[in-house]
């Protein structure tokens, strides 16, 4: 994944070498001379040199040995040549891997990637380079890649993969702003907890929260509702917060409208959350209650009676044990009901390990006994 992300920036910084070198080129590329003969007395020739302007659209070719040619015909050197036809079809297939290609990152649903999704979109990413380096050999030669100029240097660090159907078709223009923008984020908040690590203090979550609210105000200038929303659902802490939490619930398996209307209800409520944090005064506390009730009632309306019960008990250890149970044994219908025996049984056998009328051979027998009624409660449950 960092190596796709590499790969993406090395074909950004590729397509502005080569609009930097086409707007040059129609600057400054002089054309062939013209040399027309006018006769302006009997026996007698004047030669007139006039220079024919061209186009770049009379250059410019889709079909790319064409573009070769016609490159070659206006005398532009070999390596730049090289360069402009490089950064032409890796932008060309760039543009393809971001908007053909389904990668885990734009399935900010799950908490863990797909396996499936994983191996599907790595076959395709291979076979996309191996297309790519073919056309480049037939064009270039076999020897193109160690005269690939416009890709060095590489940059030292991955950046954010904006690809799908929302973020692969930004133009690569904005694309590198939101790079700029999250690697400033990154670098500040870093220098932030470098700082604080060395001062021997903890950070505090309200100036992180503060850092977070800073690059979303940044990227909003540049992007619309939508694309800032699908940004947010991959890699705010919010997001990242909300797959942890549903990961752990293990068996909610939520949908993605169910996670981007979760997102949508609690985002907001969490910044704001995040803005309290380390804070104690009584009004403060007060506030945060207030914030936290208003959370769970979000939630609620967002999912719905039936699925908020079961988000509900999932919190609970002792539900995922159950669920777990019945799920295994193919009856997650039963999980309800073991759930119910699991916790009668656990309140039973407090109250005897509390019973100080018991002798301790007579504790363990009735503990025992709770075990046996147990598995016999569970094996009905589940139909066995």
């Amino acid at each position: 994944m960092r190596g796709r992300a590499l790969f993406f920036v090395s074909l950004g910084v590729n397509v502005l070498l080569a609009v930097g070198w086409i707007v040059s080129a129609r600057r400054v590329t002089p054309a062939k001379p013209r040399v027309l003969y006018e006769p302006s007395q009997p026996g007698k020739t004047n030669v007139v040199v006039r220079r024919q302007a061209f186009m770049w659209s009379q250059i410019e070719s889709p079909d790319y040995p064409t573009f070769v040619a016609n490159l070659r015909d206006i005398g532009c050197p070999e390596q730049t040549i090289r360069d402009i036809i490089i950064a032409d079809v890796n932008s060309l297939y760039a543009k393809r891997l971001a908007t053909e290609i389904v990668t885990p990152e734009q399935q900010w649903w799950r908490s863990q990637p797909d396996t499936n999704t994983l191996r599907i979109a790595s076959e395709k990413i291979h076979a996309l380079d191996d297309e790519r380096r073919a056309l480049l050999t037939r064009l270039l030669g076999p020897d193109w890649e160690s005269g690939d100029m416009v890709s060095l240097p590489r940059p030292s660090r991955p950046g954010v993969v904006l690809d799908g159907p929302v973020l692969g078709y930004l133009p690569s223009t904005v694309k590198q702003q939101i790079e700029e923008i999250s690697s400033h984020s990154t670098d500040q908040m870093q220098t932030y907890l470098n700082s604080q690590r060395e001062q021997g203090k903890e950070p505090d979550p309200a100036e992180l929260a503060r850092m977070r609210q800073q690059t979303r105000d940044e990227l909003s200038k540049i992007l619309t509702p939508a694309q800032l929303e699908e940004y947010l659902l991959r890699y705010s802490q919010n997001a990242t917060n909300l797959r942890n939490d549903l990961g752990e619930m293990k068996y909610f398996n939520a949908t993605p409208d169910e996670f981007r209307q979760l997102f949508r209800a609690t985002d907001s409520i969490d910044q704001q959350l995040e803005l309290l944090a380390g804070k104690t005064d009584p009004n403060s506390a007060l506030q945060r209650n207030q914030l936290e009730q208003q959370r769970i009632n979000a939630i609620k309306i967002a999912l719905g009676p039936e699925r908020f019960s079961q988000y509900a008990l999932l919190q609970d250890p002792a539900y995922r044990n159950a669920y777990a149970q019945a799920e295994q044994a193919g009856t997650p219908e039963a999980a309800q009901t073991l759930y119910q025996i699991n916790l009668a049984t656990a309140q039973e056998q407090a109250s005897i390990r509390g019973n100080t009328n018991l002798t301790s051979t007579q504790r363990e027998i009735e503990l025992k006994r709770t075990e046996l009624e147990q598995l016999k409660a569970a094996a009905e449950a589940m139909g066995q």
